[in-house]
């Protein structure tokens, strides 16, 4: 598995509920992230006709598990799986992770006996976050959402990393699961840092460039660029930036995704 760690070596345990433990292993975390695409074509041939459609629920919670799991092995503890709005049968859910997990095993080769001992428990712990929730639900009826927390929801979903920066400050003022993913950190946790210590030094005076070109009222701009996580592991990214502007403050909205190596 290119780029892949020893699931053997040096790994940190840290307890949860029910005794059993997560795995620190940023190394897997990127690799997952990065070998996406691979990993999906490989599950779209493993379940042919009885792959869920994109636009799912089903395949909107495996979205939401590549999150949690990324964000899980890059800090070696477990945050709550973001469900909000997520209607779609466990069972399911628990099917498609246990093919998709195999598809990466797949792909890893000779370290996939450890990429489905790592991450079978973290399937394990969003299927019983996701049957809690349902539990819930039907004992306080169907929520009704406004209009501000449906948008949110809507940007928790989105599978590529995905943050706002104040332009005059440089400080995070939103990010969603995904970001923080891939970040290495929780996603609250990424609120009001520096965007620019989440990129790698020697592309941070064009990343400058491009947040001054939003505050300036420049159009959307497309850029290859290198992020690094809470632990200093780096990973190539193809990044959107767009201006949002209020009476109050302009915006640089940062759409990233991990360029296959």
């Amino acid at each position: 598995m290119r780029g892949s760690p020893d699931a053997r070596r040096g790994e940190q345990y840290t307890p949860r509920p029910g005794g059993s433990s997560v795995i620190r292993d940023p190394a897997l975390a990127t690799w997952l992230v990065v070998h996406r695409g691979e990993i999906e074509r490989r599950l779209a041939a493993r379940l042919g006709a009885s792959l869920p459609g994109s636009a799912s629920a089903e395949a909107e919670a495996l979205r939401r598990f590549r999150s949690f799991a990324a964000s899980a092995l890059r800090m070696g503890s477990l945050a709550a799986p973001a469900l909000d709005g997520l209607r779609v049968e466990a069972a399911a859910v628990g099917r498609l992770l246990d093919a998709w997990i195999e598809s990466a095993a797949e792909l890893a080769g000779e370290r996939g006996k450890a990429v489905t001992t790592i991450l079978g428990p973290l399937a394990g712990g969003f299927g019983a976050a996701l049957r809690g929730t349902h539990a819930a639900r039907r004992a306080s009826g169907e929520p009704r959402p406004s209009s501000r927390r449906a948008v949110a929801a809507a940007i928790d979903r989105v599978a590529d990393a995905f943050f706002a920066v104040d332009v005059d400050t440089g400080r995070i003022a939103d990010a969603n699961p995904a970001a923080g993913a891939l970040l290495g950190v929780a996603r609250d946790g990424l609120l009001e840092r520096e965007a620019e210590g989440f990129v790698a030094p020697a592309c941070r005076g064009a990343w400058s460039t491009h947040l001054d070109a939003m505050s300036e009222g420049a159009e959307p701009r497309r850029f290859r660029t290198e992020l690094q996580d809470a632990g200093g592991s780096r990973v190539e990214v193809e990044a959107s930036v767009t201006r949002f502007a209020t009476r109050k403050r302009t915006l640089a909205l940062v759409v990233a995704r991990p360029v296959a190596g």
